[in-house]
């Protein structure tokens, strides 16, 4: 929903949150939250799936109150979120309206003004005055003009009479989009924009934020969208302290300066365990000699061996005390992504498809050739038939014309956008099933790929969560050592840390490797690769 609360305070807009704290269930969603935005920020929230995103901006908004901490606002609020502030019986003009609310008590307050000032009220030039200028702040009488340029620009619907129940999820999105990006608030919080966005969806949304007077809360995995747009990123996701951390510097920043902070969290993690593991073998040594090593050798005297004891007593006594000691305050960091090496017979043809269709689904003939080392993104508008293209090339979607070959004992792995459906089997079971159907080919164990913490490997897989189980498909993909790679929209539901070295991987890989995407960020690290347009 659009809050208004107040008339337009532009210059004086701020939002400041100060030690923000929520819990659900017992356990923390929110710990130590601070931030402060300005017209002109645009601050960027990242995190994995759980990481209370979308709460944050629930009170960031005053929709829910936190625990602790403190929210100031000053200025209009305008808020998408998941919930539409209307119901099925609305119309796309009813929506439109409701986020347009503040622009029309704006525009209401300067006719009572004008009104006031031609009868020649008491004080009626200074209400005139602070009237227009709310309206000009704003361009209040503008705002019509931009909803329409905005629903042309998202390809969102344009008849105002249009019911809602007839439009789909996306097409209601659009609609509310294009009513915030033309309301002009002062405060603008938004969550996952780009859902539902086409390119040009996507470009009006980039120009406008990046234009925007007022300030910008931007919760996004769109990684083109932040890397363009933010100012300032708040991260999160787990740090060596437990409390999320602010970035400047915009995406580069932030991505540049988390990095180093993860490398000096490793390094003193490492540090920590070595020094116990130090202190740990100087006890077992000290035990070792009280046992056995301080006893003379056979015929000396009961003298030597008394006088010896007591001492190797206290050295126990004091590399016990010093482990003990030892604080460990340095928390495990994230897990890194452990690729295993995929490699393919030194240009030889893995892969060969010729002029295949599939009716309905692929209908222009596709050829693809692909040599150890190949790379190949496949793009196109969506239902032009990526994803059939690469079940084809995987052999489990039969064709209607053309023809794939495969070198004989080549491995093919295939990732598809969406995960199976989750069973009741655990994690490791799902994983140690790939290994063996593999024939043995993936020697490398889940723990080692860095994909899944030892408890989430230990949980059934339905209970695991979305990018969880996205994490244990990729798993799933590696057991087999595959010499192919295909790869249809990897990034869905992985934290971007991960999608980063899930590219650096795909860049090192012997393997061919072959991918379908609408991530911009993944398009534009891959823009080296050719490029097969379906």
């Amino acid at each position: 929903m659009s809050i208004a609360v107040s008339l337009p305070a532009r210059a004086r807009a701020h939002l400041n949150a100060t030690d923000l704290c929520v819990a659900r269930g017992g356990h923390p969603v929110l710990t130590g939250v601070n931030l402060t935005v300005s017209p002109g920020d645009r601050l960027g929230v990242v995190g994995e799936n759980g990481r209370g995103k979308t709460t944050l901006l629930q009170v960031l908004s005053g929709a829910l109150a936190p625990d602790s901490g403190s929210v100031h606002r000053a200025g209009t609020l305008g808020i998408a979120d998941q919930v539409l502030p209307v119901g099925d019986d609305a119309t796309v003009g009813d929506l439109i309206e409701v986020e347009l609310a503040h622009v029309r008590a704006v525009l209401r307050a300067f006719d009572a003004a004008t009104a006031a000032l031609a009868e020649g009220r008491p004080g009626a030039d200074d209400d005139y005055a602070r009237a227009l200028t709310a309206a000009e702040s704003i361009d209040a009488w503008e705002a019509d003009r931009r909803v329409d340029v905005a629903l042309a620009a998202l390809d969102a619907v344009t008849d105002r009479d249009r019911p809602l129940a007839e439009l789909s999820v996306g097409q209601r999105y659009r609609v509310r989009l294009a009513g915030l990006l033309g309301a002009g608030h002062d405060l603008l919080l938004l969550d996952e924009p780009t859902n539902h966005l086409d390119a040009a969806g996507l470009d009006h949304l980039t120009a406008v934020l990046r234009a925007y007077p007022g300030g910008v809360v931007l919760v996004s995995h769109d990684r083109a969208l932040l890397a363009d747009v933010v100012t300032t990123v708040l991260d999160l996701d787990p740090t060596s302290d437990g409390l999320p951390r602010l970035y400047g510097g915009g995406f580069a920043g932030y991505r540049e300066e988390s990095r180093a902070e993860r490398e000096r969290w490793e390094l003193a993690y490492r540090d920590q365990q070595s020094e116990r593991q130090r202190l740990a073998q100087d006890l077992s040594a000290a035990q070792n000699r009280l046992s056995t090593g301080w006893r003379p050798d056979k015929g000396t005297g009961k003298h030597t061996r008394a006088t010896r004891a007591p001492a190797l007593v206290r050295a126990v006594h004091r590399r016990q005390e010093a482990l003990e000691s030892l604080v460990l305050d340095v928390p495990p960091p994230p897990m890194r992504f452990q690729p295993p090496e995929l490699g393919a017979p030194h240009q030889a043809v893995l892969l060969r498809a010729d002029e295949v269709t599939v009716r309905g689904r692929l209908a222009a003939p596709r050829s693809v050739l692909l040599r150890s080392a190949d790379r190949l993104v496949v793009t196109g508008p969506n239902g032009s038939g990526k994803s059939t293209l690469l079940a084809v090339l995987a052999g489990v979607l039969p064709l209607d014309s053309g023809s794939v070959q495969r070198k004989r004992g080549v491995r093919v792995g295939l990732l598809t956008q969406e995960s199976p459906e989750p069973s009741s089997r655990r994690a490791f079971e799902v994983f140690e099933s790939a290994v063996f159907r593999a024939g043995g080919a993936g020697d490398v164990g889940l723990a080692q790929l860095g994909l899944l913490p030892a408890a989430a490997a230990q949980r059934p897989v339905r209970e695991l969560s979305v990018g969880q189980r996205r994490r244990l498909d990729l798993a799933v993909l590696l057991a087999a050592r595959p010499q192919v790679v295909l790869l249809d929209e990897p990034t869905n539901h992985l934290s971007m840390t991960l999608v980063e070295e899930l590219t650096e991987a795909l860049d090192a890989t012997g393997a061919a490797v072959v991918l379908a995407t609408h991530d911009r960020q993944l398009l534009r690290d891959t823009e080296g690769w050719p490029r097969l347009a379906t």
